[in-house]
């Protein structure tokens, strides 16, 4: 079960990478009771306030492409093999098109995610995801010492 879980989370982005709105509408269940929270913005309610959101991103992204790491998995009820609920964390490792520094120009950050998955009539839908932005704290300059 958890294997098709999974395959809507990669559906997900995909779904960013490729703009379609349409498959990112499919995967979102419809209930006012859906939430998202995007890296250092506030949480947003139901799920067309969710999907209005990706619509902004998405049309406003000339190139993004996530690579993600640290993947988990947790299921409701634990270690069951038909679970109602998945809880996936992982890390998103994002290289993105920076066009307003100059052609062929890209941009890379890292986010933690985690996405909260139910399973409805037709498979796995989201529920809930929040994203933070991870602050990479390299070894100080031995100069500044």
């Amino acid at each position: 079960m958890t294997e098709a879980a999974l395959a809507t989370h990669r559906a997900f982005y995909d779904a960013v990478e490729t703009g379609d709105v349409d498959l990112m509408a499919s995967l979102w269940v419809d209930d006012h009771g859906t939430s998202c929270v995007h890296p250092g913005a506030v949480p947003l309610r139901g799920t067309s306030a969710v999907l209005r959101s990706w619509t902004v991103l998405m049309a406003n992204v000339g190139y993004i492409q996530f690579f993600l790491t640290d993947l988990d998995i947790s299921t409701l009820p634990p270690g069951d093999d038909d679970p109602a609920v998945v809880t996936i964390t992982c890390t998103e490792n994002i290289l993105s098109g920076a066009e307003q520094l100059g052609p062929e120009t890209f941009s890379g950050a890292k986010a933690v995610c985690t996405s909260i998955l139910v399973r409805d009539g037709s498979g796995w839908k989201f529920w809930s995801r929040h994203a933070s932005p991870v602050a990479e704290i390299g070894d100080p300059d031995p100069e500044d010492r």
